[in-house]
């Protein structure tokens, strides 16, 4: 009889260290996931809700013309727009080569007291391609136009 309890107490522990490592691992999982997850939204989306300054997020759309402003060194300023609404991008580094005017782009940064803080800059790698996330928010403002192939 004794046996039996003790080796139903010893099943109990053993569960019980199972899911605390399963939870700790779930934890871990989440933790890990938090910063590497960045949500998409275009520049309709953005001045609509406006994300909190500390959320990291990609913002993607059309450079608007006439928008692009080098400043000092290697900081840029712009504009990218879907067709609805009009946010205003700064960027410290290097453009990609094919970063121009009414061509799509996506960047990643935080929206701060109204102006989008890129960190990184993506721009289309040839003359047909636009992110997905992009078309999608230039059809959904009725502005897309498919390129002639």
């Amino acid at each position: 009889m004794a046996l039996r309890t003790l080796k139903k107490k010893r099943r109990v522990q053993i569960v019980s260290v199972a899911a605390a490592m399963l939870a700790a691992s779930v934890l871990l999982l989440y933790l890990g996931f938090q910063d590497g997850i960045n949500f998409f939204r275009s520049p309709s989306q953005v001045l609509e809700a406006p994300p909190a300054e500390t959320e990291v997020f990609r913002i993607g759309g059309l450079v608007e013309e006439n928008s692009l402003q080098r400043g000092q060194g290697e900081t840029v300023r712009f504009n990218v727009t879907d067709g609805g609404a009009t946010v205003s991008v700064v960027y410290t580094g290097v453009l990609p080569d094919l970063f121009e005017e009414n061509q799509g782009m996506v960047g990643t940064g935080r929206y701060i007291n109204g102006v989008f803080e890129a960190t990184e800059i993506l721009a289309k790698h040839d003359e047909t391609y636009m992110p997905k996330e992009v078309v999608d928010a230039l059809k959904e403002q009725g502005v897309y136009q498919q390129p002639d192939s």
